[in-house]
């Protein structure tokens, strides 16, 4: 199958199924002399693993990350980055009963008709856990930005009709503080109640996420058809259970007045600049220099506890009832696997930018 390879300067290829031996990549294009931030790469690993709530999935891994090449002696390479992430609590038996059922929601019937052939063992390649082997490439991506002094970080902005306002001025930190990674307080004691509501039911229940990179420089973009928002939103759009995607005012400016979604020039201090970010940092798909914002929409999980009606592969009808490890809200889970993806998206464009500059030199 094709579709597994991310990336022109900085390329990610993914390989394993959920319930195989384990899930993999090899991250091509890193620069020579990065050091490896080993504890940042744990600490992301972590917060893409289910915790302990009762809403989340019971599989428990350890994700511990094996680095085959592209580094020595903590430092990069810049030869091609293998690493592996072994499967440890797999239980393929779970979904014996599966085989030929078509479950509602699933890419079952869809890579039935593609492929002829399917991993019925929890998705294989379609499953989240693939996105394990993105969160690692996503950790040397942030290591790249960082370079740059960009910051990228995701938040928890809504869980079924439990939201924020729109603003991401808060302190970082608070993040991480929340188990719904919500830096709200009082919208996370109503979102908790939505998620445990949908548990109370056999449900599961969607969200929103946003992602904000700060600092980023100006004049990274490839147009036209590698416009900035372009990348990040095939980067953002290519992750399990993302339904939607908008940049700056998104699907708002549809409502607006020019006069409204203009951001005006201004000098501040000898420096031009946006007075305002509606364009959510972007204009002409080429990075402004102002925060660059996202939001990502997150559909409720597929798999619930209620029974559902659905057929089989031969087309008989099914009454279903799901078994194995599923989390009700995966929203939170999926902050860090954004960032990740926006990370890998940005640092491929920044780095062909580099070339661009070579060249101009």
């Amino acid at each position: 199958m094709g579709g597994s390879l991310f990336g022109r300067q900085l390329q990610l290829m993914t390989f394993g199924e959920s319930h195989g031996p384990a899930m993999g990549g090899v991250l091509d294009g890193i620069p020579a002399g990065i050091p490896v931030d080993f504890e940042l790469l744990r600490r992301e690993m972590i917060r893409r693993k289910p915790g302990e709530k009762s809403f989340e999935s019971g599989r428990r891994e350890h994700d511990d990350v094996e680095i085959l090449s592209g580094v020595l002696e903590g430092i990069t390479l810049g030869t091609p980055v293998a690493f592996i992430i072994r499967n440890e609590d797999h239980k393929p038996s779970d979904y014996h009963d599966l085989k030929r059922v078509y479950r509602p929601g699933h890419a079952d019937y869809t890579w039935d008709r593609k492929f002829g052939f399917r991993d019925y063992r929890g998705g294989g390649r379609a499953s989240a856990r693939e996105t394990t082997a993105r969160v690692v490439a996503g950790a040397f991506a942030k290591m790249v930005l960082l370079k740059y002094d960009a910051l990228v970080y995701g938040f928890t902005n809504q869980i079924g009709t439990a939201a924020m306002e729109d603003d991401y001025n808060f302190q970082v930190h608070k993040i991480e503080a929340s188990a719904l990674r919500c830096p709200d307080k009082i919208v996370e004691k109503e979102m908790q109640a939505v998620i445990d509501q949908a548990v109370k039911e056999g449900d599961s229940v969607g969200g929103m996420v946003t992602c904000v990179v700060k600092n980023f420089p100006a004049g990274v973009g490839e147009p036209v058809f590698q416009k900035l928002e372009s990348v990040v939103a095939q980067a953002v759009m290519s992750i399990p259970a993302v339904k939607g995607f908008e940049i700056g005012r998104g699907f708002q400016v549809a409502t607006m007045k020019g006069s409204e979604n203009n951001d005006p020039y201004i000098n501040e201090d000898g420096k031009i600049r946006p007075a305002s970010n509606n364009a959510g940092g972007v204009i002409g798909g080429i990075s402004s220099g102002e925060d660059i914002v996202i939001r990502a929409a997150i559909k409720p999980v597929s798999s619930i506890s209620q029974q559902q009606t659905t057929v089989d592969a031969d087309g008989f009808p099914v009454k279903l009832n799901v078994e194995g490890r599923h989390d009700a809200c995966v929203v939170p889970r999926a902050v860090t696997i954004i960032e990740s993806m926006v990370s890998l998206a940005l640092a491929d464009l920044i780095l062909q930018q580099e070339i661009n500059k070579r060249f101009q030199e």
